[in-house]
């Protein structure tokens, strides 16, 4: 009887012992790098210091790759934009062309499936990345314990503590909310307006930046009114004035309202929708609607909560930024940071190009660089808006002498040989050296076209070397070349 209990308890005892020793904190191979997160800054980064001879561990929360712009952003953003596009030119397009479609109708649901089609195949296919250049992959959270440490936490709740040389933080951002309750069914962030079942009747957007245009772009063409409230007077910060203007007067045409200068200062959400209440910042003057839903997209902030910056002694500022040098250093050295934790444009782009760019610097000091005049925005609507470089409120505040030209896209063949005349191009050079200091366009694929005026400004270039540069007929990218050629003498074609 003794001994059967002793053989029971030892049993216990021992699973006792397992289960203790798989929530240890356990030290592996002393790493080169590890990068605590996997989004375009952080997978771009690992893939290469792996290339570069480094031995490389990546941790990423979510247990998919990517990070926001893959899996809630840029891509399942895209998707959306361009099957509403799509369907758009089903009603308004096609007809006119000889192409008739009866009764186009929207299956909500086979659309988001694509959608995550789209994201699952590209999540995935980092993953065979991962695995081609030799990167580890750790799926979990990431803390810094110390300035050579850090603690994994595992998707099943298993810890690790890895030792390393150097560390990169590129955990991203995620979105600001306002003062009442986002639960992503009615009173929605960007992620939740990737997932709605059906499309509301009505929809309040707050915010006329970049990001809530695109996803109330997608649902005004699904058949939902979309009432946009800014707080200022423009919409889009950052982009050219005159480009703004034209763009919000599209986007009127194309059934979207805006109410101005305007503050949501409260939203209640209940059964059959959201008590939405508008006040005008000129007046005071405070109104109460009803709409479906209310999306929240007043911009994004640094996610660097729970990672143990201060406590290693990384310093970060009140918003939450990651304070580093031109190289990408923190406070403490042998710790970097990347992309949306740091300052600059929240752009994907924008974070592969440090990835690389921190990367380069760990194995030869001084090689790495980011041109941050040369970071192009692309708003992904329809027309498109895209710039590169200064606009010309900022070349005035510089007190810069400089030349325009543009160059509109009912004057160029291809665009309205496709019926896309909507748009222009504008360059803006330096007077007396001619050097491309900006260019804006809103038109048909500004965001594939604004890449030329990118590597234009990268070189140095100026307006006469583009307008020198034979570009194929008939193509949308000839008014780059007129408004160009606008810039520093006369366009050809208007």
């Amino acid at each position: 009887m003794l001994s059967r209990v002793s053989s029971r308890g030892l049993a216990a005892l021992t699973s006792a012992r397992k289960a203790q020793l798989q929530r240890r904190s356990y030290s592996t191979q002393e790493q080169d790098v590890v990068i605590i997160g996997g989004g375009p800054g952080g997978y771009v980064a690992a893939i290469k210091a792996a290339q570069l001879g480094f031995k490389t561990t990546c941790i990423e929360k979510r247990g998919r790759l990517g990070g926001t712009c893959l899996n809630v952003g840029c891509i399942p953003s895209k998707a959306l934009l361009h099957a509403s596009h799509l369907y758009e030119l089903t009603k308004h397009y096609f007809p006119q062309h000889g192409i008739i479609v009866d009764n186009p109708r929207v299956d909500l649901a086979t659309m988001m499936k694509a959608k995550s089609n789209a994201v699952s195949g590209l999540t995935s296919g980092i993953e065979g990345l991962f695995k081609k250049n030799g990167v580890s992959y750790e799926k979990g959270t990431g803390k810094l314990l110390s300035a050579n440490e850090v603690e994994v936490v595992g998707l099943d709740g298993t810890k690790k503590t890895i030792r390393t040389k150097n560390v990169v933080i590129a955990t991203g951002s995620e979105p600001t909310t306002l003062n009442f309750q986002v639960d992503e069914k009615r009173i929605i962030t960007s992620t939740g307006a990737l997932e709605l079942t059906s499309v509301p009747k009505k929809m309040i957007l707050i915010g006329g930046g970049v990001i809530g245009l695109e996803m109330g772009s997608v649902w005004s063409r699904l058949g939902s009114h979309v009432t946009v409230v800014e707080f200022t007077d423009a919409i889009c910060a950052g982009a050219d004035a005159e480009t703004a203007k034209m763009f919000k007067r599209v986007l009127e045409k194309q059934g979207m309202a805006f109410r101005m200068k305007s503050k949501v200062v409260d939203a209640k959400a209940h059964a059959n929708g959201v008590t939405v209440k508008i006040e005008d910042v000129s007046t005071g003057q405070v109104e109460t609607i009803e709409v479906d839903v209310v999306l929240v997209a007043v911009g994004r902030k640094p996610y660097t909560q729970g990672l143990g910056l201060e406590a290693v002694g990384v310093k970060v500022d009140k918003r939450g930024i990651v304070e580093t040098d031109d190289h990408f250093r923190t406070t403490v050295p042998n710790v970097f940071a990347i992309g949306d934790v740091i300052k600059g444009p929240m752009l994907a782009h924008k974070a592969e190009e440090e990835g690389i760019a921190v990367i380069e610097n760990l194995a030869s000091p001084g090689t790495g660089h980011v041109n941050y005049n040369a970071i192009p925005s692309v708003i992904y609507t329809n027309p498109e808006v895209a710039w590169v470089g200064l606009t010309e409120e900022q070349v005035k505040e510089k007190g810069l002498k400089y030349k325009v030209g543009k160059f509109p896209f009912k004057a160029n063949s291809r665009a309205r040989t496709n019926d896309e005349t909507e748009g222009f191009v504008k360059f803006i050079s330096e007077a007396e050296s001619d050097r491309i200091l900006g260019v804006h366009m809103i038109g048909t694929n500004a965001g594939e076209l604004i890449s030329e005026a990118v590597l234009a400004i990268e070189y140095g270039a100026s307006s006469e070397d583009v307008a020198r540069t034979c570009h194929a007929h008939p193509t949308l990218s000839e008014a780059v070349k007129e408004a160009a050629m606008a810039t520093y003498g006369s366009a050809i074609h208007f």
